[in-house]
Parts: C-alpha cells; sequence; structure tokens
C-alpha cells in the first residue's frame, strides 16, 4: 500500500492544475556576454584646457597637450588619436624624436614620459620619475638620444631616451652663473643647443641669467644678464646671435661670441612713447621665434604678445615681422602657445617657414605664411563643438541612408565660408582610407546660442553637416529681462532633441519653456511662423456661495485659438510676425510657448515626443503636460500631472497657496525651512487677515508655504491596490525583495483604516470651508466661475480663426480639505499613522533641488518620459490603439488614449480628442525610458510619415507606412508564441525603466512578466534599449560609473561593467554652482533622497544608440564615442588611421669650403663618450625610472620566451643523447653486420667449388 504523505498530496494537486507554459521557453534570446565589450573608441573636438604644442616637421603630425594630461596627435583628416597619461597631471611641455615615430612629453607632477606612436594604438614605453626637483624645461637636439631636463632649483640633468636611464652628467646651477653673484637664479626656462657647435648649450634662468656652457670643457665659456626676466630664447640659423624676450614686451639680442654687459639691440615692438617721452609698458612677450628665408635671405621674426598695457579691448595676438613690414595677427582666444611650420629640420640651415600653428585657449588656428595678408587654412578638423556651450546630444546609428545627403546638401548652399587660403592643409601626416560602412551615423547637438549642429559621424570621423539658428526665428530681446531670472542667462538654450528620420521633422524645446516644429525642406521658402501660447496653471475660484456637490476639481480647461493679431505677447520671447524669408534645411512651422500669468516664468521642459504618423507633439514640465496637434495648429490637452490619475491619485498632494506677485518678496523666497516653522503662528495670522480680503485668482502652478496647521482631512480613500503593485501572472518570478509582501499589503490597510476612523471622527457634521484656509483646495459648490485659458494662435490671416476644444473630463472624487478645531491627540495619532505609510511606501523619489522643500509631501510630480505607441489601454482590449504613455518622476507610468479620424480629409477638421486611461504602473524612481516589444520578443516599429517634396509632389496623398528600418528582432519558435498569445491575450510587452528597476508588462492583460533590480544604493543616469546583432537589450549607465546591460524580455543580466566615474562628468552641473556631483542618501520616512545636484544635465549629453554605440560629452570641448559591441570592437583597428610612415630623412646642410676653413660650420658632438658610461653613475635619489605597461609586457614575454628556449634547448641536449645513444648502437650493429657478411663470404669461396661429396 502506498504511504500517504503531506508532499505527495501537494504535488497531485500541483499535477492536476494545468501550468501555462512560461514565456521565456518561448522566446529566443541569442545575446550572450561574450558578445559585450566596453570600449571608447574616437574623440572628437578641441582638447579641453590646452597647454602644450609640437609638431614634427617630417611626419608632418601635430600633437597637443592639456591640462588634465591628455594627449591629442593629429595628422590628416581621419588621422586622430587620444592618448591619456595614467596621472592627470598637466603636460607643460611637448618634444617629437623627429622621424622616429615617438614623443617626450613632461608633466605637472615632475615626470617624462616616452611614448611611441609606430602602431596605430600609442603606448608609453618609459617614464621617470623626478624626486627631488620640479621640471621646468626639456630640450631633445635633433637626432639625439639625450634629453636635457631643467629644473625649478637651475640644474640640468641627461636622460638616455632609449632606457630612461639618468646620466652621471649634472651642470650644477653653483657652477654655471658667475661666482661673484650672491643669489639664485632661479628656475630653467631655456635649453637648446648653439646651431654652429652643438658642444655649447644655452641655458636661461628666469630671472634673466643667460649661460653658454661647453659641454666639453664642464665649464661656463659666456654669461650674460639682462635687465628683465627671461621667458624665451630663439637662435639665428647661424648661431651667431640669438634674441630673447622679456617680461616688460621688449626683445633682446645678444652676440654669442662675445661676453657683454649690454645686449647688441633691444627693442620694444608695440611700445610708444607717451607724453613724458618715455615708452608706455607692455605685456609681456611670452615666446619668440627666428627662422630664415632662403628665398630672400630675410628673417621671419615671430613672438606672442608684446602690446601695451592700457589698449583698451586689444585682443591677444600673434605679431610677425618680416623686413620691414610688421603684422599684427588677432586672435579671438588667449594664446597658450605656438609654433612655426619649416621646411628643414636642421636648426642649422635657413628653415624656410610656412605656416603658424597658434594655439588658443579655445582654438587652434594654422596661419599661411606664404600668402599675402597671411589667411587662415581653413581647419578640417571639428574642432568648433564648443563654438557655443553643447547642452544636448543626440545619436542616430544607422539612420535612413538619404539624411546625409540631404543635409549636407543644404549645408554646403547655406554655409559659405570665405577669407580662407587656398592652400592645402599643412598638417598632413599618416594615413587613413575611409572604410565602407554598411550604416549611416548622425549626430544632432543643441547649443546655448540656440543653435543646432548636424554632424556626420559615419566611420569613426565627425564632419559638420548643417547648421541652423533658431534664434532667427524670435526677435532680438531689446535687454535681459528680470522675469527670466529663474531661467538661465541663454533664453533659446536647446535642452532637447526630437527629430522623426524618416519624415525629417525636428521639435526642439528651449530654456524659456518653448518648442519649435520645423518642416524639411530643400528649396528657399517664404512664410509666415505660427505661434500657439499655452498657459501653465489651475484654475482656483471664489470663496463663498453653494456649490454643487457634483463639483469637478479641478475644473475642465477650455481652451481657444486666435490669430497674432489679438494675442498678447507674454514672456521673454516675441516670435516674429509677418512672412519670412526662410533658407533651405529646417524651416520653423509653428512655435508653442508655455507661459504664467502676470509674466511669470513657467515650469521647464522636461520630456518632448514628436510622432508624424498621429501629427502631434508631446512635451512634459515640472507639473504637466502638453499635446499639440501639427496639423490642426491647437493644442488638445493642456493637463497638469495629478489630473492624468482622475479619482486613483495615490500620492498626498500638498496644495499650493496662490500668492500675487506684489505679495512675493525676497524674504520670502530666501526664508529657510526652519525660519517658516519658527514664525509659523506669525504667517498663518497674516494669512487669515489677507484671507478675508481677498478672493483666489487663476494663478500659475508654484511652490508656496503651506501650513498643516490649516489642514483637515474630512475623508481618506484608499489607494487602488492595482495601481499601487503590478498584477502577478500566474507564471511570474518570485517577487524580489523590494516588492510589498502580503504583511506590508495588510499594513497599507491597516493604516488607512486607523486615517480614515479618525479623521471621521474628527469631521464636523456640517462640511464648511472656512475662508481663513490657506490652501486652495476643492469644496462641494454648486455653481462655479469659468475662466477660460486662451491659447492664441498667432498668423496675419483675415478671418479669426476660434474654436473651443475641451479636454475630457475625469472621473475624479477628490475630497475636501477641512479646518475644525484642533484636538492635539487625534493629530498625533494622525501623524503616527502618516509616518508608517510613508515608511511603507515603496516609492522612490531623489530631490530634484538640495532645498528641505523635498522633504515635505508631494507637490510636484514632472513629466520625464514620453511615448506615442499603437497599444493597448485596457485589459479588454482586442486590437491596439494609438496611445501615449506618460512616465513621472516619481515613477508612475500613464496611459492617454488618442482618437482620430481615419480619413485624411476628416484629420484637417475634426480635433483629436486625448483621454487619460486611468491605468497605472508603478516603479522604483524616475521613469527613464519605455518601449514596447510584440509577442516575438521584437521592437516594435513606430509609425511615421515618409518625406516628401511638398513642390513635387504637392498633390499627391499622404501615405502610412512602417519604419522601413532594420528593425532588431528576435527569432522564437512560432507555434510557440501563438499558443502563448491565444491562451493569455498577450500580444505586446511594455518595457517600463526606471533609476532602480525595469519591468516588463504583457499587454493587455496588464501583468509583471519580468522584472530586474537595476541599481541598489546608486541609480540609472541614462538607459535605452537598442539594437545589437539582429536582437535586442536594454543598457543602462549608474551613477556608479558601470555600464550594464540586460537581455530582453527577460531582463537577464549580461554584464556589469567599469566604464566612466561620473566624477568626471561633474564639469556639467559646476557651472550652477554645484562643485562636482556627490552621491550621499538620507533615509526619510523610508523614502531614499538625493540631497545634491540632480543628474539631468548629463543624461541630455550621454546618448545610447543602434549597434552598440553609444556617446557622451566628455568635456565642455570634446565629445566622446564608445561601443559595448565586440564585434565592432574587432573592426575598430581597421578603420583607425595609421600614425606612423616610414619617410627618409632630408640631408643635413652642406658646409662651404671656406666656412669650415675659418670655423664657421657646425662642429659634430660625440654625447655618447660626454654622457654615456664614463660620466659615470647619477644617484638613485634623483629620479625613479618606472617602466610602461608595454615594456613590462615585453619583459614578461621575454623571460617566458627564454625559459620556453631554456627548456626546448634543455630538451634538444636530451633528444641528442637519445640520438647519440642510437647512432652508436646503429654503429656497433652495422660493424657486426660488416663481420657477419665478412664470414658469410669467406665461407661462401671456401665451398664454392666443392662437390657435395666432398663436403
Amino acid at each position: 500500500m502506498k504511504k500517504f504523505t503531506f508532499k505527495g498530496v501537494l504535488d497531485g494537486f500541483r499535477s492536476s492544475a494545468p501550468q501555462p507554459p512560461r514565456v521565456d521557453q518561448e522566446i529566443v534570446e541569442t545575446l550572450r556576454p561574450d558578445h559585450f565589450t566596453v570600449a571608447k573608441t574616437f574623440r572628437h573636438g578641441f582638447p579641453f584646457q590646452p597647454t602644450a604644442v609640437a609638431f614634427d616637421p617630417i611626419q608632418h603630425l601635430l600633437a597637443l597637450g592639456t591640462k588634465s594630461g591628455s594627449l591629442r596627435l593629429l595628422g590628416r583628416p581621419g588621422v586622430d588619436s587620444h592618448m591619456q597619461h595614467e596621472t592627470d597631471a598637466a603636460v607643460i611641455q611637448i618634444q617629437f624624436l623627429t622621424n622616429e615615430g615617438a614623443l617626450v612629453t613632461a608633466t605637472s607632477d615632475d615626470s617624462i614620459h616616452l611614448w611611441n606612436f609606430r602602431q596605430k594604438k600609442p603606448e608609453v614605453v618609459h617614464s621617470l620619475k623626478f624626486q627631488r626637483e620640479k621640471i621646468t624645461y626639456i630640450h631633445l637636439p635633433l637626432q639625439s638620444k639625450w634629453l636635457y631636463v631643467g629644473t625649478d632649483k637651475g640644474n640640468i640633468h641627461v636622460v638616455n631616451i632609449e632606457n630612461f636611464q639618468l646620466s652621471g652628467y649634472v651642470i650644477n646651477w653653483n657652477k654655471t652663473i658667475d661666482p661673484t653673484r650672491k643669489t639664485h637664479p632661479g628656475a630653467i626656462v631655456h635649453l637648446s643647443d648653439n646651431p654652429a657647435d652643438s658642444s655649447k648649450l644655452l641655458i636661461g634662468f628666469n630671472c634673466g641669467q643667460l649661460v653658454l656652457w661647453d659641454l666639453r670643457s664642464r665649464c661656463a665659456e659666456i654669461r650674460w644678464q639682462a635687465t628683465e626676466g627671461l621667458l624665451s630664447v630663439a637662435w639665428h640659423h647661424e648661431g651667431k646671435q640669438f634674441v630673447c624676450s622679456h617680461s616688460d614686451g621688449s626683445l633682446s639680442t645678444w652676440q654669442a661670441r662675445q661676453q657683454s654687459a649690454k645686449p647688441f639691440s633691444i627693442s620694444t615692438p608695440h611700445a610708444k612713447p607717451n607724453k613724458d617721452g618715455k615708452l608706455d609698458p607692455c605685456k609681456p612677450i611670452q615666446k619668440v621665434e627666428w627662422k630664415g628665408l632662403r628665398t630672400t635671405g630675410e628673417a621671419y621674426l615671430i613672438f606672442s604678445g608684446g602690446l601695451p598695457h592700457d589698449t583698451a579691448g586689444r585682443a591677444p595676438s600673434i605679431t610677425v615681422i618680416h623686413g620691414k613690414t610688421t603684422t599684427v595677427l588677432e586672435m579671438e582666444h588667449n594664446v597658450v602657445d605656438f609654433i612655426t611650420l619649416c621646411e628643414s629640420p636642421w636648426v642649422s640651415d635657413f628653415q624656410d617657414p610656412y605656416a603658424i600653428v597658434v594655439l588658443l585657449q579655445n582654438d587652434l588656428v594654422v596661419i599661411d605664411l606664404l600668402t599675402p595678408g597671411f589667411p587662415c587654412f581653413e581647419n578640417p578638423y571639428p574642432m568648433d563643438i564648443h563654438e557655443s556651450p553643447v547642452t544636448c546630444c543626440t545619436y542616430f546609428a544607422d539612420c535612413p541612408s538619404d539624411l546625409i545627403p540631404a543635409f549636407y546638401s543644404v549645408g554646403s548652399r547655406t554655409q559659405k565660408r570665405t577669407g580662407f587660403s587656398e592652400r592645402e592643409w599643412p598638417v598632413d601626416g599618416g594615413e587613413w582610407s575611409p572604410t565602407s560602412c554598411s550604416y549611416n551615423e548622425i549626430i544632432i547637438t543643441g547649443h546655448a546660442d540656440g543653435s543646432v549642429k548636424f554632424w556626420d559621424a559615419s566611420a569613426g570621423t565627425l564632419q559638420v553637416l548643417y547648421k541652423m539658428k533658431t534664434a532667427k526665428v524670435f526677435e532680438k530681446p531689446r535687454t535681459k529681462s528680470t522675469e527670466c531670472s529663474g531661467m538661465d542667462d541663454d533664453p533659446f538654450a536647446i535642452q532637447l532633441i526630437s527629430l522623426c528620420p524618416e519624415s525629417r521633422k525636428l521639435c526642439i524645446a528651449g530654456a524659456s519653456s518653448h518648442i519649435i516644429l520645423f518642416k524639411f525642406r530643400k528649396q528657399e521658402a517664404t512664410n509666415e511662423t505660427w505661434k500657439l501660447e499655452i498657459p501653465v496653471n489651475y484654475e482656483h475660484l471664489e470663496e463663498g456661495g453653494e456649490y454643487s456637490p457634483d463639483y469637478e476639481y479641478p475644473p475642465r480647461q477650455t481652451i481657444k485659438t486666435e490669430v497674432a493679431s489679438e494675442a498678447k505677447e507674454v514672456g521673454p520671447l516675441r516670435v516674429r510676425t509677418g512672412l519670412q524669408k526662410k533658407p533651405p534645411g529646417f524651416q520653423a512651422y509653428l512655435v508653442c510657448i508655455s507661459i504664467g500669468l502676470h509674466g511669470e516664468p513657467s515650469s521647464q521642459i522636461t520630456a518632448l515626443c514628436i510622432n508624424s504618423s498621429y501629427r502631434l507633439v508631446a512635451y512634459g514640465t515640472e507639473c504637466s503636460i502638453v499635446v499639440v496637434d501639427t496639423e490642426q495648429r491647437v493644442c488638445v490637452l493642456n493637463m497638469m500631472t495629478p489630473d492624468l490619475y482622475g479619482s486613483a491619485d495615490p500620492y498626498q498632494r500638498v496644495p499650493r497657496s496662490p500668492k500675487r506677485l506684489n505679495e512675493t518678496s525676497n524674504e520670502d523666497r530666501c526664508r529657510s525651512p526652519t525660519s517658516d516653522q519658527a514664525s509659523l503662528e506669525e504667517v498663518d495670522a497674516k494669512e487669515d487677515q489677507q484671507q478675508e480680503k481677498s478672493r483666489r485668482h487663476s494663478v500659475p502652478w508654484r511652490k508656496k508655504k503651506f501650513s498643516f496647521r490649516k489642514m483637515r482631512l474630512s475623508n481618506v480613500k484608499a489607494p487602488n491596490k492595482e495601481m499601487l503593485n503590478f498584477e502577478e501572472a500566474p507564471n511570474a518570478p518570485t517577487p524580489t525583495p523590494e516588492q510589498p509582501s502580503p504583511a506590508e499589503s495588510a499594513s497599507f490597510e491597516e493604516a488607512f483604516e486607523a486615517v480614515e476612523e479618525v479623521l471621521l471622527r474628527e469631521s464636523p457634521t456640517e462640511e464648511v470651508l472656512e475662508a481663513d484656509s490657506p490652501s486652495p483646495v476643492a469644496p462641494p459648490r454648486t455653481k462655479r466661475k469659468q475662466r477660460p485659458q486662451t491659447l492664441s494662435l498667432e498668423n496675419n490671416q483675415p478671418e479669426m480663426l476660434t474654436r473651443k476644444v475641451s479636454s475630457p473630463a475625469l472621473n475624479m472624487k477628490v475630497r475636501d480639505l477641512r479646518r475644525v478645531e484642533e484636538d492635539a491627540s487625534s493629530w498625533d495619532a494622525v501623524g503616527r499613522v502618516m509616518k508608517k505609510l510613508n515608511k511603507l511606501d515603496s516609492s522612490f523619489s531623489r530631490s530634484r533641488s538640495s532645498s528641505m522643500s523635498s522633504l515635505e509631501n508631494i507637490s510636484n510630480e514632472s513629466v520625464q518620459c514620453l511615448a506615442f505607441v499603437d497599444s493597448y489601454t485596457r485589459k479588454s482590449d482586442s486590437s491596439p490603439c494609438p496611445t501615449l504613455w506618460v512616465g513621472t518622476s516619481l515613477g508612475s507610468v500613464l496611459t492617454v488614449m488618442i482618437t482620430q479620424p481615419v480619413s485624411v480629409e476628416a484629420r484637417l477638421t475634426t480635433p483629436v480628442v486625448l483621454q487619460p486611461c486611468g491605468t497605472i504602473f508603478r516603479l522604483k524612481g524616475t521613469i527613464l525610458t519605455m518601449s514596447f516589444l510584440d509577442c516575438n520578443g521584437a521592437l516594435i516599429p513606430y509609425s511615421y510619415e515618409t518625406w516628401k517634396d511638398e513642390k513635387q509632389e504637392a498633390s499627391k496623398e499622404r501615405s502610412k507606412t512602417c519604419s522601413v528600418e532594420a528593425r532588431p528582432s528576435i527569432s522564437p519558435t512560432t507555434t510557440a508564441s501563438t499558443s502563448a498569445a491565444e491562451q493569455f491575450g498577450d500580444r505586446q510587452f511594455a518595457v517600463l525603466v526606471s533609476e532602480k528597476h525595469a519591468r516588463v508588462v504583457a499587454l493587455p492583460s496588464q501583468n509583471c512578466v519580468y522584472r530586474q533590480q537595476l541599481a541598489e544604493t546608486n541609480f540609472v543616469v541614462k538607459s535605452e534599449i537598442i539594437s545589437l546583432r539582429d536582437s535586442i537589450c536594454l543598457v543602462c549607465y549608474l551613477s556608479s560609473g558601470q555600464l550594464s546591460a540586460y537581455t530582453l524580455p527577460s531582463l537577464r543580466p549580461l554584464i556589469y561593467m567599469d566604464f566612466l566615474p561620473l566624477a568626471d562628468l561633474s564639469f556639467q552641473t559646476s557651472k550652477q554652482g554645484i562643485q562636482g556631483i556627490v552621491d550621499p542618501m538620507l533615509s526619510i520616512w523610508g523614502q531614499q533622497m538625493f540631497v545634491n545636484e540632480d543628474t539631468d544635465q548629463i543624461a541630455r549629453t550621454f546618448c545610447f544608440s543602434n549597434r552598440g554605440h553609444g556617446l557622451y560629452l566628455c568635456s565642455p570641448t570634446e565629445m566622446q564615442k564608445f561601443t559595448v559591441s565586440a564585434e565592432f570592437c574587432q573592426s575598430l583597428n581597421e578603420m583607425v588611421g595609421e600614425m606612423f610612415l616610414t619617410r627618409e630623412m632630408p640631408e643635413p646642410p652642406k658646409e662651404s669650403f671656406f666656412r669650415g676653413l675659418f670655423g664657421g660650420g657646425s662642429r659634430p658632438l660625440d654625447r655618447e663618450e660626454l654622457f654615456g658610461e664614463s660620466s659615470g653613475k647619477a644617484s638613485r635619489s634623483v629620479a625613479k625610472h618606472i617602466p610602461g605597461p608595454t615594456l613590462e609586457g615585453m619583459n614578461q614575454r621575454a623571460t617566458s620566451a627564454s625559459s620556453e628556449v631554456s627548456r626546448a634547448h634543455q630538451m634538444m641536449v636530451e633528444r641528442g643523447e637519445k640520438l647519440g645513444v642510437l647512432e652508436e648502437r646503429a654503429e656497433r650493429m652495422r660493424n657486426e653486420a660488416e663481420s657477419f657478411s665478412t664470414s658469410a663470404h669467406q665461407l661462401m669461396l671456401k665451398y664454392k667449388d666443392k662437390k657435395w661429396y666432398q663436403l
């Protein structure tokens, strides 16, 4: 008999119930962790805060160093390499090993580094760190392996660059100066060889002391003393004279072969005599160069600085003196350094200069010396990304193929640059061949001045295609308005960009709470720009009187459109009226401005989305959502965020007491929360007096003080449980720890019941709203005064277009807030219960400011994410319909149903109706992105209208098509997925991602089928659903600096790698006065909050795109591209240009017979004999040698190789011994065989002639 057990009974129950197949068994996810590799690929832009520049005259390569320790090697367009020192110490000087594929850098941490760029990825070979002295200057003679290093103590050390070992040859400062000198000469500011005699080293100290040191005799040959501080020195190519630049703006020339107390000549090029006959003081001449020209024999004297101090408004300059002509070239930014490009690398010959590379603080300028007027070369590098500060970026990988030619065609016609040199760009080193890329990439950058730039980022390059200025849509502001003090100083700054690539419709959101819709046209057009003013405010009704219990709160908004002639301009921006001539490209079609009453600034725009198929534009602000019909040019939805919930609002909102502008003082705005609490009774008394004399008016939605002492709740309705948590599918995974347990749900119910019981016990039987209540609540009233909100539509049409479009009323039941007699004990109980509720609440709220207002109950809820899609809004839906999905800063996801006419003709006249559906999903943290998958797990393509040239196809009907873009898809088992869809009725997956969690919800059943916690102590800064290897995945960048990826739809983790510390991007918030980003977290009433600056600005410049590509703003002037695709990393080496090419060194100049006879020619120097082993060994305490990672790897490989060789040698020896033994055996066997053969032969001969019978 079978034994009865409790486990067997449970197993029987489980087997009897039908088990539905799991979704993860039906959809085949092809992505694996080995498909991902995180790597930085290309860097574009101007190096931020440059400090040094160098040029290789043979390889024609340019090197730029920065304050952060980065290096950029530039050659011909496409040859661009970025390098970074291990430390972030500033690069103070760069020296090329001419035509050897290497360079030496000196950094501010007193280290020198040898870089090798013979391979495509440059690497550090050696490093040498000085222990006791600071490096101030380095000098490497041409074709020499000995580097001179000057220090702040006035000493000069010699380093062998082959092994980075110090030589025993040291030039001490006390041996160079005059014995009679009693003071230290200071730091070394210059080192150079005499062009005619390399055994003579010219040493310059910052005090003005000059010494010609004889390397052979190890003594000072000649000394000079300048009256002013020394900044730089330049030799004449003959080696007989040198010129010095000084701190007083003067140039002094000295004879190299005679010692004199005074210079041969002294001049102050830009000084002018004043009334007293003395020269005006001038700025220092930071650097001077003296280059000879073979054709004319006249030399070029080039220097930076030296202008008079009292010249007001004079820009930084480069001065070129050629013969008797002096040319001053003014620069737009401060000059950091410059270098003259010459044909010959030999300093002892005519060098024939042909260009000047000027490194400015924010630009790189190359001046043509061979063209009259010295024009500039047109820079082929994308160095003007920061022409105006970048405020947002959008990255499109695998965009339509016809988009780049279209942008380039209009850009080449509208942006014709003149005044540049006709000669070719002189920095043309390296080799790069454009690789054929199967897809195009476009980057769109928005800037602080309102300009938008379109860049071609295909095949690792960056080239500007087209630029437009949105500020031209508006009139020029006369003065800076004080009304927009809450905004940035740039009213036209671009904050958000939304582009539909297929329809070529562009929508941008600006800092002045405005959006502009652009349409792309190839031809110039003359038309008007429509304007739509959209107020964002609540309607507060008059107090007193009798009202109906059916009163709606908030009331419906009445929207009306007016023509421009009768519209009242409100706000800092005014749209240009009348016919406007618009160049080819994106032409402004509609401008929407969100305004507040009384000229107050409205809320900033936080989300933007455009859909060309629906012909709608939606944008969200800090407190509302607006949807505009671009076809009829009307606002079809203007609703505060709390109104989207209807009667199912889960949050306890803090009503804000409206206050007129004249009642608001600076004292109130600057008051701290503690002072507000201290003076609570006084404030309430004043409010009681003011409320008796005033009526409520329609005011903008803005933050005001709220007194809890005046608030009473007459009834509290428990939130909908379906709204607070996802409904679990029968086969859903086990809830994660962050989900409320059944015990917690019971606690919710008990807490709400307790609140309701206490409040109902304290409520009066007669509901009366007292006049001194400071909060604009919704009482039960019998009549109301409607104040329609007007939207003015601006255009000079002969007739007025007037039509009322009402947003649908929501079925909401909002209880009144009452003021009754206070009972301390009752409200203490309420406070304890509310704290319990807040503690149990699973919502995550990251404070958008560092003020104490974040500790109050929820008052503002901003819209952070928007998505148009054909989807399901209710569980009973059988087919998808147009919807708008809204994600908020409190983690709520709400849906809005869109009802629009089917026919094209009716679409022009019939209004579009938007109805909030009440479907609510809640996650922890701000909603970052939303995407939708079909039942096979493939990304649902968005619908759009194809772009058509209006002039050529004006008569043709528009056609609605699906995206022709190759959408990523997952290859499932078709039968299994179909059966699942039939069984569950789910035909879509909605992927909802917040700062903390990710959820996959099946639609229309609204079951949460997959969930994943993305971050615990940190949060997600940016997330996106991208395509990769014909599949899709979720990629996230975390505030802790990691990149993570997850499969879809199962949200299985793929990678979690260190990528970029968030502190490296803090420069984007420091300009607002925030010193970096800090992530301390506080736990207040169970809510986790950040008390420092938010990362919204960083997220606007951090982009993910298809095929695993990404982009972020690594500095205010540079963009860094990266990838998470291992397949792309394998082909990355082919896309990078070749830096080093084998080129022959030009022959040194030949000396004439008489010049060599009389000692005028250059004399060779055997530096190996002077600085080699014969000079002794240097002290180990002077500097420490640090081998580079490449050298360490080579040493390790060499060690392993030597061990392998020794082991192979030992095996060969053993094999040889064995072969020797075998050889001996073979020899012995051969001898034995020969003896046997001899014996057999003799025996044969013996019996050869005998008969058988003779044997």
